[in-house]
């Protein structure tokens, strides 16, 4: 490839001036941006360009075009390359923090020999074959720290609601690999604003752990929690009544798939539309004489499927105690299962994460740049109408109908 920088200072000043339509503002920056890259890279390889020097530790092999934005126009880079080892604009931000933890993790996997197929296919792309174990630690302790401050930051002010999911992921032990538990936890704060407040992995999505889980969000400042959204995983409902002691609601997404799952192919779309019909009800009490109805239909053409909706009546309904412009986002943890595939996205490149700290930091990163994104964007749900969950219902016609949980505590049954 031609030298894109073989004009000489005075050559270029003298182009910029008697040039019709000179930019010379432009062609200034792009003139030192290109005398700051030889620098570098000359630091970079032991020598400059064409310097005959015993400190040589590289040769340098072309350029690669790169667009770069700037407030003067685009300006077009020709970013120098080396035959051994690679070069990146100290000026330039090479990749957002969620790319850099990606790039990590397969850095991290493939200095430590336990790399997949579909890994190798992607370090010669990434530079990753030229990295020495000194840079992927010096990257991976970087974005630890940064991952680490966002998870054990303190909580402050109201949350009153809570999602929480987890996702199997492959992580390599010693003696093979195992399936691990990746949990998130993101609920939206009283100002009305969304945020992920939570991250985890354990062995395995028991009880003790989702109860640790917790009790460490509580640890840090969780507070004023009044519902919980997440599938139907018995330890982890048992660890929310044990540690926070409000009413939860069941994802009624899964529950759908669930009772699906439960009659032949068939009657599914059937079973499933008049389900969706108690959903869509107006009213609390509408929803329970709907749900009675749809189970008197599906005693007899689906018996199983009416006698868990009829059981789980209280669970699928929590939704409907909270104000109506509320309940969209509360029937389910589908705002959950969108970062899930964000994370699958970028778990299917890596396959099999090298430890838990390596599954921790890209999951992380990700979130992080999530809730960043959630901060400085729009309200979730409007302040005014969250401020109302707290405050005390002095007409009675307006407090929202009693939970599952409130009406035992009330009437002791």
């Amino acid at each position: 490839m031609a030298d894109p920088n073989s004009m000489t200072v005075s050559e270029t000043a003298g182009k910029m001036l008697t040039g019709e339509h000179a930019d010379v503002v432009r062609e200034a920056v792009r003139l030192v941006i290109a005398e700051l890259m030889e620098v570098e890279v000359a630091e970079l390889a032991g020598a400059a360009r064409y310097e005959r020097s015993p400190e040589r530790a590289t040769q340098r092999n072309g350029y690669r075009q790169r667009q770069w934005d700037t407030r003067v126009g685009s300006l077009e880079l020709a970013i120098p390359r080396l035959r051994s080892g690679s070069y990146f604009p100290s000026f330039l931000e090479p990749r957002r923090r969620s790319e850099q933890a990606l790039v990590a993790v397969v850095a991290e996997a493939y200095v430590n020999g336990v790399s997949t197929r579909k890994v190798e296919r992607l370090v010669a792309q990434l530079g990753i074959e030229s990295m020495s174990r000194s840079t992927v630690s010096r990257l991976c302790r970087v974005l630890d720290e940064q991952v680490q401050i966002f998870r054990s930051r303190p909580l402050e002010g109201r949350y009153p609601y809570l999602w929480l999911d987890a996702k199997v992921e492959r992580v390599r032990e010693v003696g093979g690999v195992r399936h691990k538990a990746l949990v998130v936890a993101y609920g939206v704060h009283e100002s009305g604003y969304r945020e992920v407040i939570g991250i985890d992995v354990g062995e395995a999505e028991t009880e003790a752990f989702w109860r640790e889980f917790l009790r460490g969000l509580l640890a840090r400042g969780l507070d004023g929690v009044l519902l919980v959204v997440s599938d139907a995983h018995e330890g982890l409902k048992k660890a929310i009544a044990q540690v926070l002691g409000c009413p939860w609601q069941r994802c009624t997404v899964h529950f759908l798939r669930d009772m699906q799952g439960h009659v032949h192919r068939s009657r599914q779309q059937m079973v499933a539309a008049a389900i969706r019909q108690v959903f869509a009800a107006e009213t609390l009490d509408e929803a329970r004489a709907r749900l009675a109805g749809v189970v008197a239909t599906l005693e007899a053409a689906a018996p199983k499927v009416a006698l868990l909706l009829e059981a789980a009546e209280e669970e699928l309904l929590a939704f409907m105690s909270f104000p109506r412009d509320h309940w969209p986002k509360l029937r389910s943890t589908n705002p959950l299962e969108r970062l899930n595939k964000e994370i699958a996205r970028r778990s299917d490149v890596v396959g099999i994460y090298p430890n838990d700290a390596s599954l921790i930091r890209l999951a992380g990163a990700l979130l992080l740049e999530q809730n960043d994104e959630w901060l400085v964007g729009r309200r979730y749900l409007s302040a005014e109408s969250l401020a109302g969950l707290y405050a005390p219902h002095t007409d009675e016609t307006k407090r929202p109908a009693p939970s599952a949980r409130e009406v035992v505590l009330l009437t002791g049954r």
